[in-house]
């Protein structure tokens, strides 16, 4: 991948981690370990009455992209300002 279209990529999961702390989410990024046969992927739980994304740090950009857009998405946006870039993300229909 392209050093431009990573750091674009890196920007936009600062920017989506960001907007997720605005709508009271907490971020986290960390290392998922792995065992043979099984993928930790990381996203939104809830752990004692605090409402948790997970992102795999090791994950490339556009997966942990698309982890925070899926816990993101349902929520209340209205209010919230969001590049163009990053709305369509979020907005999008997941496969």
């Amino acid at each position: 991948m392209s050093t431009g279209k990573e750091t674009r990529l890196l920007g936009l999961v600062d920017e989506l981690a960001e907007a997720a702390k605005r709508l009271g989410l907490e971020v986290r990024r960390e290392k998922l370990l792995r065992e043979v046969g099984y993928r930790a992927r990381g996203g939104a739980c809830r752990l004692r009455q605090k409402d948790l994304i997970i992102i795999d740090r090791e994950q490339p950009a556009a997966e942990q992209i698309e982890v925070l857009a899926e816990a993101m998405r349902g929520r209340n946006l209205e209010e919230l300002y969001l590049s163009p870039a990053a709305r369509r993300i979020v907005q999008a229909t997941p496969e």
